[in-house]
């Protein structure tokens, strides 16, 4: 019995008999063509990117797997959802929406590390990912998509495979992520607004019970950071130390002026 492993660098669902992959297939004595159409199968997902396969053969039987190496779930979602990163604050802040098909896409694109019997398991599994990620998915919050999905309400996309959009339906969905990013910038500059306020109405206080106010009337610990480590202490911007006498002021009664200097 001999195993041989062929690795290789190819664009997805365009793998051909080529260079580098027929001269270091034709020795194993495979079926090369089947193992093409199987590679460009597995790979269909990743049109229009570099990805690395490898092949594992055993010469004497004939049989073969393919495992095909993906990026992080998180980076194709980004990828898809054409941002450089997910939200910081995922609960309230939404950076993007994404189709059940782009989410089908990026299941299969994992299928080989994905946890999940079936395709549906998979699905759920990137979307769990875009719950942490702050992204939608059919315009709702990725857990109730958890849902919908296992409720069976995208059984026919998921059958089908179906992983590709059409232009009015991508330009509709780079529409919504600008409407996401003003509802970003507006819920922080009213956030910031509240903080102030607050802030404001405390003037003097401690800042311990100003970051106790601030918390109870829901503001962030990262705004509240910004905005409280530069607050003025109570007793004075001097930190509640006695401020140095004014030119030419007297000293209290029974207190000895400080000695000139020579």
């Amino acid at each position: 019995m001999a195993k041989i492993t062929v690795d290789a660098m190819i664009e997805g669902g365009k793998a051909s008999a080529a260079p580098p992959l027929g001269p270091s297939l034709g020795p194993t004595g495979l079926n090369i063509a089947q193992v093409i159409a199987d590679i460009n199968k597995k790979t269909a997902a990743f049109k229009g990117m570099q990805v690395p396969i490898k092949i594992k053969a055993d010469t004497d039987t004939k049989e073969y797997t393919i495992e095909v190496g993906t990026p992080p779930t998180s980076s194709l979602l980004k990828k898809e959802a054409n941002v450089e990163k997910g939200s910081g604050f995922a609960k309230t802040d939404k950076v993007a929406d994404l189709m059940i098909e782009q989410i089908i896409k990026v299941a299969k694109m994992k299928e080989d590390s994905l946890a999940g019997k079936t395709l549906k398991d998979k699905i759920k599994s990137v979307i769990g990912t875009c719950v942490s990620m702050g992204i939608l998915v059919e315009g709702k919050d990725a857990k109730d998509a958890v849902q919908d999905v296992a409720k069976g309400l995208y059984d026919k996309e998921i059958k089908a495979e179906k992983i590709e959009l059409t232009a009015e339906e991508l330009k509709t969905l780079e529409e919504e992520k600008k409407k996401l990013a003003e509802e970003v910038t507006k819920r922080k500059a009213e956030e910031e607004k509240k903080a102030n306020d607050i802030i404001s109405s405390l003037a003097g206080k401690e800042k311990s019970i100003i970051k106790s106010k601030l918390r109870e009337a829901g503001i962030s610990e990262a705004l509240i950071g910004k905005l409280v480590a530069g607050a003025a202490p109570a007793g004075g911007a001097t930190g509640g130390k006695e401020a140095p006498a004014a030119a030419g002021a007297k000293p209290a009664a029974g207190a000895k002026p400080a000695a000139a200097k020579k």
